[in-house]
């Protein structure tokens, strides 16, 4: 007996020696020891994740327990502020993982996800859920009148109020176990679609062997397809994908039609093809389950649900402005179509205008306007010079500076790490960007954290973020050279960038782009409109080999084409955004069996000419459906008619104009999501936004009353 006691015990003693030594070896349970205390990338191993996030859920849940067990009452410091400081560990093993999921992902990781995501659904609904916990916040809740509080501390408690609410903790047990299972299985199913469609821009290649097929294209885009073509071990053939700095300069320039038909339908049926990648089932699951949740809770909708907590508040408000822009590009997009038309046929091929002609002959048309060619613009835009015109424009604007730091650990060999500095030189934060397509790379640009801002013990704790894009190459002898498009990304996402490293707040919930989705883009695409301010091009865009500054000829071209095409280029995103409320306005029940048939039925009913689909069609919609922006892609535009508002200032008081930016910076970027979107917007702009400016910007003011 004795024996045998000796022997459990000691197989007890070797298995917490074993689990000692391994939790001993992984980075994530140690302080990290790098620069400004960023993850030690180089020393991440796939297998230190699972064993991190287990332990990150043990220790909140041990967290949580301590808080519910507490016999004195409830108040601000012993309940909302320790469940805010909660689960640090699951935090910084969270950030990473993501990050790596979304940039620099493996089958590997992929099958991690898939085991974690039903694990962390439950995780988050046990602290959600949580009878007890939810008693005590609710006890602080609802003393708050009595409660002698900031204002931002007011907006932590009420925001955390709201989340155990808006989670169903007010729910009865049985509807509560339903919504449970309805979580998990979203979790998997929007996990899945965005790995599919990851799939799908990978396995597609247009393989040309024939030069003659390379009639039209650019010589960098042909240099680019030569150098995958070698990389795929196809030397002497050129290889296009649907990554977009590959398949949308062939859809404008391509001379062969079939190539550019067979490319843009390839596109347009990613996740459609009923095989293994396809999203039709699981986005209708998705659709379907938000529907049924938004019924759980007392909404009449996922739309309802979701824009309760927006800018826009309603579901209605919504339609209202996307369908006042609507009315007014339908009469431009029309004459746009017309045109193509006129130019197709005046070149006597007697062939009718189709989707896959519509940005070749927009760019023969704009040559013949404006005696623009963008790919004339391309020298000027040097990746390079771009980021150096960028940090250029934040140094006018905030004071900042940007220096590179090779001794800070990166999570790719491609991407590069900045230190952020006050003018002063105080440390600000640190910055990753991440610019070039890859296998392991979703697609589109976005930005992100690895830390966000707070205050602890009285210190400011500072953020550690990345941009991360998939830009156009380096090709032949040339450096990377950006489309206009990716010029204006790169600003847009550079915005993003910004809201997250000025943010000055004391709780990480509240910080950076913590804001609704329809205020979140206002940082971001105001910074878009300094990219083609004649001031500002004079700044940075030099052409790459001889230094010249871009002619004002040239600018006065930009100028003057800057309407050009703006009916296709708002149409396919408003019917974009127009889809995603279709499918989140829908009841349980009501979601359609038939996905594609809904989906035309909806561009149908507005009058999307059949030459432009929507910027994402149903299967490879990823903001929606794997992406956070479920019943938010409007926000887009809902942003844009802040930042057209918000840019006129600029206008009025100088490009550069140091009050209005730190007036900017004080009320906008500092602030985060510690007070409500319009009390902060108010105070930069010292009214509510006019739409006008953004309408006279796209051209459509005059189709408006």
């Amino acid at each position: 007996m004795k024996k045998t006691i000796h022997t459990t015990l000691l197989g007890v003693f070797l298995t917490c020696c074993i689990s000692m030594v391994t939790m001993a070896q992984n980075p994530f349970f140690k302080a990290y020891s790098t620069p400004f205390g960023v993850p030690p990338f180089a020393d991440i191993k796939a297998e230190h994740f699972e064993p991190a996030f287990t332990e990150g859920m043990k220790q909140q849940a041990a967290e949580i327990a301590a808080i519910t067990a507490q016999k004195s009452k409830p108040t601000f410091a012993n309940t909302i502020l320790a469940l805010e400081n909660s689960g640090d560990l699951l935090d910084r093993v969270g950030t990473v993982f993501f990050n790596y999921n979304s940039a620099n992902t493996n089958e590997t990781l992929q099958k991690i996800a898939q085991v974690l995501s039903p694990q962390l659904s439950k995780h988050r609904d046990d602290i959600q859920l949580n009878k007890a916990l939810f008693e005590r916040v609710k006890a602080v809740y609802d003393q708050r009148a009595q409660l002698k509080l900031t204002g931002e501390q007011i907006k932590l408690f009420e925001k955390t109020y709201k989340g155990f609410v808006r989670s169903g903790a007010a729910l009865a047990t049985d509807k509560q176990e339903r919504l449970r299972k309805i979580n998990e299985e979203v979790s998997l199913l929007t996990l899945k679609f965005g790995q599919n469609l990851l799939a799908e821009n990978n396995n597609y290649t247009l393989v040309v062997d024939k030069k003659e097929d390379l009639s039209g294209l650019p010589s960098s885009l042909i240099a680019a397809a030569a150098a995958d073509a070698k990389k795929r071990k196809m030397e002497g053939k050129w290889v296009f994908t649907l990554q977009n700095p590959s398949i949308m300069p062939f859809l404008q320039y391509a001379d062969n039609r079939s190539l550019r038909e067979q490319i843009f339908k390839a596109y347009l049926e990613r996740g459609n093809h009923n095989d293994a990648f396809d999203n039709k089932t699981i986005m209708s699951k998705i659709v379907a389950l938000r529907a049924e949740k938004a019924a759980l809770l007392g909404y009449e909708n996922h739309a309802a649900y979701v824009l309760e907590e927006s800018m826009a508040k309603t579901p209605a408000k919504v339609q209202e402005l996307l369908n006042q822009l609507w009315t007014a590009t339908v009469p431009v997009t029309q004459q746009e179509a017309a045109e193509l038309q006129a130019l197709m046929d005046k070149e006597g091929k007697n062939e009718k205008l189709e989707g896959w002609d519509w940005r070749y002959y927009a760019e023969k048309l704009r040559k013949q306007k404006y005696d623009l060619d963008e790919e004339e613009l391309r020298p000027y835009f040097s990746l390079d010079n771009v980021r150096q015109g960028i940090f250029t424009l934040c140094k006018k604007l905030y004071g900042l500076s940007f220096e590179p730091r090779t001794d800070i650990p990166v999570y790719h060999e491609e991407a590069t790490a900045y230190e952020v500095k006050e003018a002063n030189g105080q440390h600000v934060g640190v910055m990753y960007m991440d610019f070039h397509p890859r296998a392991s790379k979703r697609g589109g640009a976005w930005m992100t954290s690895y830390r966000e801002q707070k205050m602890e013990n009285g210190k400011r704790v500072a953020p550690v973020v990345s941009i991360v894009c998939n830009f156009s190459r380096p090709a032949g002898n040339a450096p990377a050279l950006l489309s206009l498009d990716e010029t204006r990304t790169f600003f847009h996402e550079f915005g993003h960038a910004l809201h997250g490293l000025l943010s000055n707040v004391n709780y990480g919930s509240l910080a950076g782009t913590s804001v609704p989705r329809d205020f979140v883009e206002l940082p971001s695409q105001i910074m878009e409109n300094w990219s083609t301010e004649p001031e500002m091009l004079k700044l940075y865009a030099k052409h790459y080999q001889t230094g010249e500054v871009i002619p004002d000829a040239l600018i006065e071209k930009m100028k003057k084409s800057s309407l050009f095409n703006q009916g296709f280029a708002t149409s396919e995103y408003l019917a974009a955004s127009l889809l995603d409320m279709s499918y989140h306005t829908l009841k349980p029940g009501q979601t359609p069996t038939d996905v594609l048939a809904f989906e035309k039925a909806s561009m149908d009913k507005i009058g999307l000419i059949s030459q432009i689909p929507p910027r994402y069609r149903t299967t490879y919609f990823q903001h929606i459906f794997a992406g956070g922006y479920s019943a938010g892609y409007y926000s887009y535009i809902w942003s844009a008619v802040l930042d057209a508002d918000a840019f006129e200032v600029f206008k009025e008081k100088g490009l550069f104009d140091q009050n209005s930016a730190q007036s900017f910076r004080k009320n906008v970027l500092e602030r985060g999501g510690t007070d409500e979107p319009m009390t902060l917007y108010r105070k930069f702009r010292g009214a509510e936004p006019d739409i006008k400016p953004l309408l006279r910007r796209r051209g459509l003011l005059k189709e408006v009353n």
